[in-house]
C-alpha cells in the first residue's frame, strides 16, 4: 500500500510542475524528498523517476554555476 501511495503524491507533484511552473523549485525539493522516502522503505524507485531526479540534480548544478 506505501508504494501505491508515494505514486500518487509524486503524480500530483508532477502535476503541480505543469501547472504551477513559478513553483517549479519548490516542487523539485518535494519530489527528491519523496524519492528518499521510498529508498529509505526499501521501496523500489521507477526507473523514470529516477532519471528525472538526475536531471533535476544535473538543472539545479547547472543554474548554480
Amino acid at each position: 500500500m506505501a508504494l501505491e501511495s508515494f505514486k500518487a503524491q509524486i503524480g500530483l507533484l508532477l502535476e503541480e510542475m505543469v501547472n504551477q511552473p513559478e513553483d517549479v523549485r519548490e516542487v523539485q525539493e518535494q519530489l527528491r524528498e519523496k524519492l528518499r522516502e521510498m529508498r529509505a522503505m526499501g521501496l523500489p524507485l521507477p526507473a523514470d523517476l529516477v532519471e528525472l531526479e538526475k536531471r533535476l540534480d544535473s538543472d539545479l548544478d547547472a543554474t548554480e554555476t
